[in-house]
């Protein structure tokens, strides 16, 4: 059996469980919604990195759909509620292969249905608007991680890719983490300044997740985790999901992307941008200033590393696809889980090991926060704290 028919075999049994994919935002700028102009039950591939097949093809197995809305847009929470929708009406519309799931034991459900456990998760604390109310109301709608912080600050925590505002997290912050941890909402670190990661490990009650975001030792970008914070992990109980962009992964990419996207700016467009029109400039600027190209190497390069730091109990995979312009030789879309998987055989990963990468610990880590939620909301009640009142 070759490392890929091995691969393809593990998935089989413990599929990918990806924790962030933007396929609902691309939707919102590329169709605005209209999920006819852009049936995922058919190829997509001019258009999109997801579609139903490929899914099927990588051995997804369950996948957290970002609610993700951009941090400039005056009305965040009700984009975010379209987002959601989105997904429900994914999932309404494709009943026999996502399986709305809230719950670990969700999840389980759908694995052996053979269907795809649909979750979703926020990206960016300016999607409540600085109110545990909303932040609650996400949670019952469906909600099951939010990032603290996008590409920009908000009021009370710091982004990696900002100047430093409160110095981590405020004390509005920290009660942000603590109403997350009594609602079962995992925290989601990816985005975040290093000092913001470090102060929510200090206030979280419950396993925090990183949903996609790599190693620092390994590419030195601050959307990356250090290897302080990855030795944390263990002792949270929480997971680190490695991401595939490559301006996250690969050090030669960091120069070049950040000329790519002062290319964008001076074409009016906003660097993260996906359109035909964003994917045009894109490639023009590529044809006249090649990219370094990540591979399959590169990623299993940071898994390497982030096993070693934080443990085989402590890393999963989030690929970040359709919330990138560009993605590595052999995992372009969806489908290329298999290939990662087979790298990592190559390389003398275990089966058991990969089981935990793929499936079990995101399946763990989110029953561990249903589990201390449990446990909170026995003693405390819901806060309703203000930023004016803790922050001033």
């Amino acid at each position: 059996m070759t490392p890929l028919e091995a691969a393809r075999e593990l998935l089989a049994e413990f599929p990918v469980v990806d924790g962030h994919n933007d396929l609902p935002w691309a939707l919102r700028e590329q169709v605005r919604y209209d999920l006819d102009a852009r049936d995922i039950a058919t190829d997509q591939s001019a258009h999109l990195h997801t579609d139903l097949a490929r899914l099927r093809a990588g051995g997804v197995g369950a996948q957290y759909w970002s609610v993700f809305v951009r941090s400039d847009l005056p009305d965040a929470v009700p984009a975010t509620l379209e987002q959601i929708d989105c997904v429900r009406q994914l999932q309404a519309r494709y009943p026999q292969t996502l399986a709305p799931a809230l719950t670990a034991a969700d999840m389980e459900q759908a694995r052996r249905e053979g269907r795809i456990a649909s979750l979703m998760g926020a990206e960016g604390g300016h999607s409540i608007a600085n109110s545990l109310a909303t932040l609650r109301a996400l949670y019952a709608l469906g909600v099951r991680y939010m990032t603290l912080t996008h590409n920009d600050n908000v009021d009370w925590a710091d982004s990696a890719t900002d100047e430093p505002g409160v110095g981590g997290l405020s004390a509005f912050g920290r009660a942000v983490v603590r109403e997350m941890n009594r609602e079962g909402m995992l925290v989601d670190l990816s985005h975040v300044a290093a000092t913001t990661m470090r102060d929510a490990l200090d206030a979280s009650e419950a396993p925090v997740i990183f949903s996609h975001s790599s190693s620092r030792a390994v590419c030195d970008h601050p959307r990356n985790i250090p290897d302080d914070v990855l030795e944390r992990l263990p002792a949270n109980g929480g997971m680190a999901m490695v991401t595939f962009v490559p301006k996250f992964v690969l050090q030669a990419a960091v120069d070049w992307t950040a000329a790519a996207d002062e290319n964008m700016r001076e074409h009016g467009l906003h660097h993260l941008a996906t359109t035909p029109e964003a994917m045009k400039v894109h490639r023009a600027f590529e044809e006249r200033t090649p990219r370094p190209v990540a591979t399959v190497s590169t990623v299993a390069d940071h898994l390497d590393h982030m096993r070693e730091v934080a443990g085989v109990d402590h890393i999963g995979i989030g690929g970040d696809y359709d919330g990138t312009a560009f993605t590595p030789d052999g995992l372009s879309d969806v489908s290329g889980y298999p290939n990662l998987i087979a790298e990592l055989l190559d390389r003398g990963w275990s089966r058991p090991d990969l089981a935990k990468l793929t499936w079990q610990n995101a399946v763990r880590v989110l029953g561990a926060a249903e589990d201390v939620a449990r446990e909170l909301q026995a003693t405390r009640a819901p806060s309703n704290a203000t930023l004016a009142q803790l922050d001033g």
